[in-house]
C-alpha cells in the first residue's frame, strides 16, 4: 500500500516532465549545455540509487532473522578485500567522469560564442522589479526585449540589496549584488515569452519580482527600442513598480491608495518620494532619469489619478 501511494504520488511530476524531476525544455545554446550535464548527473546517481537500494533489499531479505532469537548472533560476515577496493575504485572514476564532462561543459555556458557581436543590455535589480537599458539608452521595466538569434550579453547589477537573474530557458542564473557587476549571456533560437523569477530572497516583495524576456524579429526588437520603449515607459513604471503595491488603478492593497491622491499629478513631491522613499516604501526611482519620472507622471495623470476624495479621508 505504502509503495503503491508512493508511485501514485511521483507518477504526476514524472509525467509532467519539465514541471517535475528534468529542466525547462532550453532555448539558447549555454542553458542547453547546462541541461547537459544535468542528465549526465542524473544518469549517474539515479543508476546508483538503484543499485544501492536493490542491494539493501537484498540484503535485508539475505539476512533476515529466519526465527532467530533476538538474543542470538547471526552468521558473521568478514571483509573482502577485492570488493573493497572496487567499491572504492568505481565512485573515484565515476566522479572522474562527471568532473571531465562538466568541465568540458563549462567554457560553453560561461562564454558567448568568440564571433558574436552581442548587444549588450544591462540588467538592474531593484525592490521589487527589474530595470533594463538597451543600448541606445532606452529602459524598460520587467519585461526584456531581444531579438531571435542574436547573442545578448547581460551586464547584472544591483541598486540595493542582492537579487537573482533568473530565465530557465534561457540560461543559468547569476547574482545581482550591490557594488559588484556580474555577466550572462543567451542567444534564444525561437521566438516566445520566457518568464523567470528573482531567485534570491530579497524582501518583503520578492516574490512578486517576476521578468520576462520577449523574444522577437529583429525588426520588432529594433522598433521597439527606438520608439515603443519610450511611449510604453510610464505604463510600464506604472504596472512594473507602483503597482505591485498600490493595485493595478491605485485602489491601495500593501501601499495606500493613489487613485485619489493629488500628489501623484505633482512631479516635484513625486520625485522626491521615488528617490529618497517614503515610511515602508523603498526608493524605488533613486537611479531613474527625469524622463522616466515625467513618464510616470503622465500616465498617472491619464490613466489613475481619478480627483482628490471628496470625504476628507
Amino acid at each position: 500500500m505504502v509503495a503503491a501511494i508512493a508511485v501514485l504520488a511521483t507518477a504526476g511530476l514524472a509525467a509532467g516532465a519539465n514541471g517535475g524531476f528534468t529542466p525547462v525544455t532550453p532555448h539558447s545554446p549555454n542553458a542547453a549545455r547546462t541541461n547537459d550535464a544535468y542528465y549526465v548527473i542524473l544518469g549517474f546517481t539515479g543508476a546508483i540509487f538503484v543499485l544501492v537500494e536493490t542491494l539493501l533489499a537484498a540484503f535485508v531479505w539475505k539476512y533476515r532473522s529466519r526465527g532467530r532469537g533476538r538474543a542470538v548472533e547471526g552468521a558473521q560476515v568478514h571483509g573482502h578485500t577485492r570488493l573493497e577496493l572496487i567499491w572504492t575504485v568505481i565512485p573515484v572514476l565515476i566522479l572522474g567522469a562527471i568532473g571531465v564532462f562538466v568541465f568540458y561543459k563549462l567554457p560553453g555556458i560561461a562564454n558567448a560564442p568568440a564571433a558574436a557581436n552581442p548587444i549588450r543590455i544591462t540588467v538592474e535589480g531593484h525592490q521589487y522589479y527589474w530595470q533594463f537599458e538597451y543600448p541606445n539608452g532606452a529602459r524598460s521595466i520587467n519585461d526584456l526585449h531581444a531579438p531571435v538569434g542574436q547573442v545578448v550579453d547581460l551586464t547584472v547589477k544591483s541598486a540595493d540589496v542582492i537579487h537573482s537573474w533568473w530565465i530557465p530557458e534561457l540560461g543559468g542564473k547569476i547574482q545581482a549584488i550591490p557594488g559588484r557587476t556580474n555577466h550572462l549571456w543567451f542567444e534564444a533560437n525561437k521566438q516566445g515569452v520566457y518568464v523567470g523569477q528573482c531567485a534570491e530572497l530579497c524582501g518583503l516583495y520578492h516574490a512578486a519580482m517576476r521578468a520576462r524576456v520577449l523574444v522577437t524579429a529583429g525588426a520588432d526588437y529594433h522598433s521597439y527600442v527606438t520608439s515603443t520603449a519610450s511611449s510604453d515607459l510610464g505604463r510600464a513604471e506604472f504596472a512594473g513598480v507602483c503597482a505591485t503595491c498600490h493595485g493595478m488603478q491605485g485602489q491601495g492593497g500593501y501601499g495606500p491608495q493613489l487613485s485619489n491622491n493629488p500628489l501623484v499629478t505633482q512631479t516635484t513631491g513625486l520625485t522626491a518620494i521615488l528617490r529618497n522613499g517614503f515610511l515602508r516604501m523603498p526608493a524605488v526611482g533613486d537611479d531613474w532619469t527625469q524622463g522616466q519620472i515625467d513618464a510616470l507622471v503622465a500616465y498617472l495623470k491619464a490613466h489613475v489619478y481619478k480627483g482628490a476624495s471628496s470625504s476628507g479621508g
